[in-house]
C-alpha cells in the first residue's frame, strides 16, 4: 500500500484528506512560497505545489528528491480577482481590505495540486468561482475580529461564518475553496495506480 506524505501544515487539508479515509504522515516544506515574475496568474498555485512537494522529497529523501519512497502531496491555494492575487493579509487593515475588495462580486479560488512519486511528477489545477453578497463594514469587522483569518489566502475561509452568511454561490468544487479539490486528487492518484 502507497506511503502518502501531505506537505502542509493546513489543517484544512489534513481535515479534507482525513474525510476522504486516507492514511498519511505530515511533512511540512518549509518553503517561501514565492514564483517567477511574469507566471501566468493560473500557473501559480501549482508551481508553488510543486516547490513544496520538491522541498519535502530533498527534506526526506537527499539533495536530488528522486528515491521517494512515499507519495508526497502538496497544494497551494490562491484567491484571484480581477486578474491579481490576494494573498494572505498581514494584518487586520489587509484583513480588511481584502474581504471588502470580494464583497459584491466574483473572484476564482485556484488551487494547484503536486503529486510526487519515485521521481515522477503530476500535477493539475482546480478553479472555483465564488461570489459574495454585498457585506457591510460591521460584517466584515466582525468576521476579522472573531475569526482573524491572518492564514487565509483572499483573508476568509468559506467553512467559517462569513462563507456561511456572505456566500452567495458557487461554481465548481467547493472543498476547492477550502484548500484541496480531494476528489480530482483521489481520481488522479487511483489513475497512477497509487491508491
Amino acid at each position: 500500500m502507497t506511503h502518502f506524505i501531505l506537505a502542509s501544515q493546513s489543517p484544512r487539508r489534513k481535515s479534507l484528506l482525513e474525510w476522504a479515509e486516507i492514511k498519511f504522515d505530515i511533512v511540512v516544506s518549509d518553503n517561501d512560497e514565492t514564483y517567477p515574475a511574469g507566471l501566468p496568474i493560473k500557473e501559480v498555485p501549482a508551481f508553488i505545489a510543486q516547490q513544496k512537494a520538491i522541498a519535502v522529497a530533498q527534506k526526506l529523501y537527499g539533495q536530488t528528491g528522486e528515491d521517494t519512497q512515499s507519495c508526497i502531496l502538496a497544494a497551494d491555494t490562491v484567491v484571484v480577482l480581477d486578474q491579481s492575487i490576494i494573498g494572505k493579509p498581514e494584518n487586520r487593515a489587509a484583513a480588511v481590505a481584502s474581504i471588502k475588495s470580494l464583497a459584491g462580486k466574483t473572484h476564482q479560488v485556484i488551487t494547484g495540486v503536486c503529486i510526487l512519486y519515485q521521481g515522477k511528477m503530476e500535477s493539475f489545477s482546480e478553479i472555483t468561482d465564488v461570489r459574495f453578497h454585498p457585506l457591510t463594514m460591521e460584517q466584515i469587522e466582525y468576521y476579522v475580529d472573531t475569526y482573524k483569518p491572518y492564514d487565509k489566502a483572499g483573508a476568509y475561509a468559506i467553512q467559517e461564518w462569513i462563507g456561511v452568511v456572505g456566500i452567495e454561490r458557487i461554481d465548481g468544487d467547493f472543498y476547492n475553496v477550502m484548500g484541496l479539490p480531494v476528489s480530482k486528487l483521489l481520481q488522479k492518484i487511483k489513475q497512477l495506480g497509487l491508491l
